[in-house]
Formats: structure tokens, sequence, C-alpha cells
């Protein structure tokens, strides 16, 4: 456990840390254990979109909110920068660590090698990245999802939905982890309905050309799609993805949201009745059990992944008139159940 003193921390304001660490850039020099003589806890850093996507960032602080209530310690959330490389990402971390945050978590793939360095530097510090299995660490753990089940379950409602038999996928960068996601729709479409197209696009091929953070290439897209006669959307494309759920209001098609539960996101609740629902993974949870491990005493390390079996991927049914579609919902529990099983093998590429 951890001292008790860091209660009189419980209330200090992290607004003045988030903002200097955000401009953190160079590389570190720093090593060893931290300085700090506090005894604080969790503190992300956020990937591109940053806090605010209504999507994957929001979900990792949903997490570090709950860990701050229980466990009533100093937490700190950090901004990504324009532009940053490896080394900026690097010296955010090492901050963290400098300061006496533990655990400290990279929200996203791009932070593998920052982090894979701070860990070394500081090894009595936990710390953990969403969405990379590639770093191993005695201090790391490797926060990964099985994202194309939650998608293949997203590409039995779509074909289920569907009135014109096109359905579309878009994706905000054209990398192996969001062809997890397009490769799980493409089969839970295929599997239910193969007379069911869908039209594919990528917004970016790189991180940098803003393919996550940019809602306007993500409507432009879902238009395109929409012209095609796709009247459900889903999106894997982070802050992008909102523009492709404000194509679909406009155009009175269905929207399938990523990562959070879209539906009940505040903004986006003007748009909320064209969501049909959302393929989530539980990044809240898996940095919450992460920040609880540490607490109490038995860090989390390797690779710990959630999948549609332990529940931290699937379907929000928060729509009623998604949720109260019995035909739907009936074929939902059975290829949930055949994925389970392993009689239904998700392909991920």
């Amino acid at each position: 456990m951890r001292r008790i003193s860091r209660i009189t921390v419980a209330g200090a304001a992290t607004a003045s840390l988030a903002l200097a660490l955000s401009a953190c850039g160079g590389t570190s020099t720093d090593s060893g254990s931290s300085e700090s003589k506090g005894d604080k806890g969790l503190a992300i850093a956020y990937d591109v979109g940053g806090k605010g996507d209504q999507s994957f960032n929001d979900a990792a602080y949903a997490g570090l909110e709950q860990a701050k209530k229980e466990f009533g310690y100093e937490t700190a959330d950090v901004e990504p920068t324009d532009g940053e490389t490896d080394a900026d990402k690097e010296q955010r971390l090492v901050s963290l660590a400098k300061q006496g945050y533990n655990p400290v978590v990279g929200v996203g793939y791009a932070y593998a090698a920052a982090l894979k360095s701070a860990a070394a530097k500081y090894p009595d510090t936990t710390f953990g990245i969403v969405d990379d299995a590639t770093i191993e660490a005695k201090n790391v753990a490797d926060l990964v999802f099985n994202e194309e089940q939650a998608s293949y379950l997203a590409g039995v409602a779509a074909a289920k939905t569907t009135k014109s038999k096109t359905v579309g996928f878009v994706g905000g960068v054209d990398i192996p982890l969001i062809h997890k996601f397009q490769a799980g729709f493409e089969q839970g479409v295929k599997d239910t309905d193969p007379k069911v197209k869908v039209v594919s696009q990528y917004l970016t091929q790189t991180a940098e050309e803003g393919g996550f953070s940019s809602p306007d290439k993500g409507k432009t897209a879902a238009e395109g799609q929409i012209e095609k006669k796709a009247d459900v959307v889903y999106a894997a494309a982070g802050l992008s993805g909102q523009g492709v759920i404000e194509a679909a209001a406009a155009n009175k098609v269905w929207a399938i949201g990523v990562d959070s539960d879209q539906y009940q996101q505040e903004a986006l609740a003007k748009y909320k009745e064209s969501i049909l629902t959302s393929a989530t993974k539980d990044v809240a949870k898996a940095v919450y059990n992460l920040s609880k491990s540490v607490e109490d005493g038995k860090p989390e390390t390797g690779i710990v992944r959630g999948d549609l079996k332990s529940g931290e991927v699937g379907l929000a049914d928060s729509n009623p008139k998604f949720a109260d579609d019995a035909e739907l919902q009936a074929a939902l529990k059975t290829a949930k159940e055949k994925i389970v099983s392993g009689e239904i093998k998700v392909k991920s590429s």
C-alpha cells in the first residue's frame, strides 16, 4: 500500500503541471528513482486528439477519474503537442515519473519508443501503454484489446440494419491497429449477409496528417460513402469520428461509434439518435486496473489483454432502438457466443 501521507495532496491542483508538461520537448538525462517528496498516483499522457475526443482519450481519463476518487491521491493528465517527436514524448513521461507519479500511462501506440526508454530510466515506476504489445520490461504493462471482436459484432449489427445493402467503414490512419477494426467489421458483415457491400476508406497514411484528429476529414469521407448508398457507417478514427457521426445525422443514416459509448457523450448529444451503437473497448477499466494493481502492491506487467470474454470489448446498448430490436439482439447474442467459444475466429487483418 502507499503511504497514508499521500492523502494530504489529494486536493492539489494539477492544471499548472499539465500546462508545463504539455510543452515539454527534448531528451531527458535524468535516471533512477523518483525525486518527488510526495506520494502521487496515476498520470496519463494523451494520444493525438487529446482530452475531449469523446472516444479513446476520454475513456482513459474516465479511468483516471475513477482511480482518483477511489484512492484519494493526486493525478495528472497531459496533452500532446503538434508535431512532437519521440524525444518530446519521452521527456513528458520522464517528467511525470520524476515527480513521483505511479503508474504513468502513455495513451496510444505512438508512445512505444518513448515509454520503453522512460521505463528503463525509472525501473521503480510502473508504466502502462495502451494499444501496444511490443515493450518487454519488468515495469511495463502492455494494455491491449481484441478490437476485431467488437468490430465483428458491429458488422453483424450493420448487416442486420442496412436497407440499402451497402455499409461503410472509415479508418483514421492506415495502420495495423485500425486494420483490426476493418477486418472484424467486414467479416461480421459478410458472415451475416454476403450480399451486403462494404465501402472502406482510410483518412490518412500517418497520424501526423490528422487521421485521428480531423472531424472535417471524417465528415467528408462519410459523405462520400453515403453518396454510394451506405446507410450504416462505422468509424474507427478517434476525434475524426465525430465528423462521421455528424454526416450520418445530417443524411438520416446510422453511425456506429467506437471505443466509448458515443450515444452517451455530451458533446455528441445532438446526433445521438443517429448513433446505432458503439464498438467499445474498456480503456477506462484497463487504466483503472493498472492503477489499482500498483495501489495493491502487485503491479501488472507484460501483456494485459481485454476481449469479448472478459467483457472489455463489446457493443454499447444505450440506444433503445438498438437494444429493443429483438431479432438483432438474438443475432448478436449468437455471434458473441460463437466468438467466445472459438467457433468463430475473427480475423485481425
